[in-house]
Parts: structure tokens; C-alpha cells; sequence
């Protein structure tokens, strides 16, 4: 898989969705439903009802892109199930797709130096 770029927003839709849907079903439901605009290069990811698949939804320059990924002996680590959006880090969407618990991957504090030497 080639993951987007670090700068890249990424959104989670933390609700279940039909995943007979395809492209166009998927763009009406970001801005129907989570009220968000489709077609700004924001990564959405969708969860199916069992949490062994996902659908990323992605806006790349001349067209969409979607991708589908369904886990064969596991489930992947959703959030609760809520109406709404939840932002992902860069390392934490790589670890959702790759079928890991996201909610242990934190991103390393590094202070600013004070000075240059």
C-alpha cells in the first residue's frame, strides 16, 4: 500500500457504514452526514459493521482514490462507536491499516533547541 504523505489529514468515521458503497456513496456521506468537503485531500477512513475491513476515501489531485482492506484472522482496534470524526496521526493510520492497536503509538515530545552551536 502507499500511504499518503505525513502531511496529509487524516479523519476516521467512527460510525459503521454500508460498505456497498463506492466512491461517489462514500464522498455524499462525508458531506451529507460528517459534513466535511470531499474533495480536499483529506485521507477518511470508514469501518464495516465487523471491524475486519476498511475503506479510505482519498481526493488525488485529477480523482479519487479508494482503497479497501479486510483483515483475515483478526479485527482491527475501532474507536467506540459514536456519530463524528476522530483525527489520526501519520503513525497511527499506518498502524490502524497494518491491523495494530493505534491507541499505542504516540509521537515522541522533542523540545526545541535554545541555541545554536
Amino acid at each position: 500500500m502507499i500511504f499518503p504523505s505525513n502531511r496529509v489529514r487524516i479523519l476516521v468515521a467512527t460510525k459503521p457504514v454500508d460498505f456497498r458503497k463506492g466512491h461517489d456513496g462514500l464522498a455524499a456521506l462525508v458531506k451529507t452526514e460528517l459534513r466535511k468537503a470531499p474533495f480536499t485531500g483529506t485521507v477518511f477512513v470508514f469501518r464495516a459493521k465487523r471491524a475486519d475491513r476498511l475503506k479510505l476515501l482519498y481526493w488525488g489531485g485529477p480523482g479519487r482514490i479508494m482503497a479497501c482492506k479486510r483483515l483475515e484472522e483478526h479485527s482491527v482496534t475501532w474507536p467506540a462507536i459514536r456519530d463524528g470524526l476522530m483525527t489520526l496521526s501519520h503513525a497511527q493510520f499506518e498502524a490502524l491499516f497494518a491491523g495494530l492497536d493505534w491507541r499505542r503509538v504516540r509521537a515522541i515530545s522533542a523540545r526545541t533547541p535554545e541555541a545554536v552551536e
